[in-house]
């Protein structure tokens, strides 16, 4: 009975329903907003935001940070009493008004002595997931000891600091009214950590593209985006710093240290670290954030200028001899990654 009576037509009104019914839902379906694609937009410059995008705009302001902390921390990381000879400050190395950098291969410590590796940018240094090339320091407060005790760059030790800054009399009025416990080296890590963790260099000109902006860069620098996403640049340089979030090895298709020679420890990158051969040549990811303002360019400071080491990089990360054209383009898009300090242009 059952099969029987599924086997009869539909009577003709009952079809209509049907059709009527079904008509609306197809209706609904493409016009329900969350079905609906979005309007079309300009091939040449998208309207993007962060989330859209595996790059994220920096925050427009740093909040929770201690004023008063950033403010000892700042007048700190322009102190040379922190080097033996009263001579290095945190500043030499890492001029503010130089994009955060000294714009040298490698760095001069007391008594004129040259460093071994390319001096990175302080700025966003906090959005890394650690510090130093061979990112041997988990935090910023660790980091600092780095430069202190090394004999090449400060020449000091924690005693001497704090016996120097006890001695004078703004820093022993200065650190009690931020820290009970006075001049300590845990202290002194904490203000200058502080201090570094403000700056932050927002509102670039892609950031404000990604915020919506579609005007903020121009058709060549778009097109320059859109290469170093599609060759792959993207995969190591993304997230909030552009970078500095993962560790890679500097020679992924050719071999840059076997061109190179002359292998140092510091061309050991990782390895030096964990005394794992995987890690040979493995390099914490630098930060593009600022990157026209921080040349000479890798850990061994051996590209001058954006060009070369764009090429570099196609070379012995990608396996690519990329155009000039492309590279000229990728430049231009990283032309607009430089970003603002306290509300004024870098």
């Amino acid at each position: 009975m059952i099969m029987g009576s599924m086997e009869r037509p539909l009577p003709l009104w009952t079809k209509i329903v049907l059709g009527a019914v079904l008509i609306t839902c197809i209706y609904a379906w493409e016009f329900w907003p969350e079905n609906k694609p979005p309007a079309p937009r300009s091939p040449r410059l998208p309207v993007l935001t962060g989330s859209a995008e595996p790059i994220s705009p920096l925050p427009l302001a740093v909040p929770d940070l201690d004023r008063r902390k950033v403010a000892l921390g700042r007048k700190l990381f322009n102190e040379p009493k922190l080097s033996h000879d009263n001579t290095i400050s945190c500043a030499n190395c890492h001029q503010l008004d130089h994009g955060g950098v000294d714009s040298m291969k490698y760095s001069l410590g007391i008594h004129g002595q040259i460093g071994n590796i390319n001096a990175p940018t302080v700025y966003n240094c906090g959005f890394n997931f650690r510090q130093f090339w061979n990112g041997r320091a988990a935090t910023l407060e660790e980091q600092i000891d780095g430069p202190v005790n090394n004999p090449v760059e400060m020449g000091s030790n924690w005693s001497e600091v704090i016996s120097k800054l006890r001695k004078d009399p703004s820093y022993s009025a200065a650190f009690p009214a931020v820290y009970p416990e006075g001049i300590t080296a845990e202290n002194i890590k904490d203000a200058i950590g502080t201090f570094e963790r403000s700056l932050v260099t927002p509102n670039s000109r892609f950031d404000r593209f990604l915020r919506g902006d579609a005007t903020a860069i121009t058709p060549e620098e778009l097109a320059g985006y859109k290469l170093f996403k599609r060759y792959g640049c993207i995969s190591c340089h993304q997230g909030i710093n552009i970078g500095g979030n993962l560790y890679e090895k500097l020679g992924v298709m050719r071999d840059y240290f076997k061109a190179k020679g002359n292998i140092t420890e510091a061309d050991m990158g990782r390895y030096a670290v964990t005394k794992d051969i995987e890690d040979m040549h493995v390099f914490k990811v630098p930060s593009l954030r600022n990157v026209a303002l921080t040349a000479p360019y890798l850990h061994d400071g051996s590209a001058a200028t954006l060009e070369q080491v764009v090429k570099i990089m196609g070379e012995h990360q990608l396996g690519l001899d990329l155009p000039a054209e492309d590279i000229s383009e990728i430049v231009a898009f990283l032309k607009t990654l430089t970003g603002e300090y306290e509300g004024k242009p870098l």
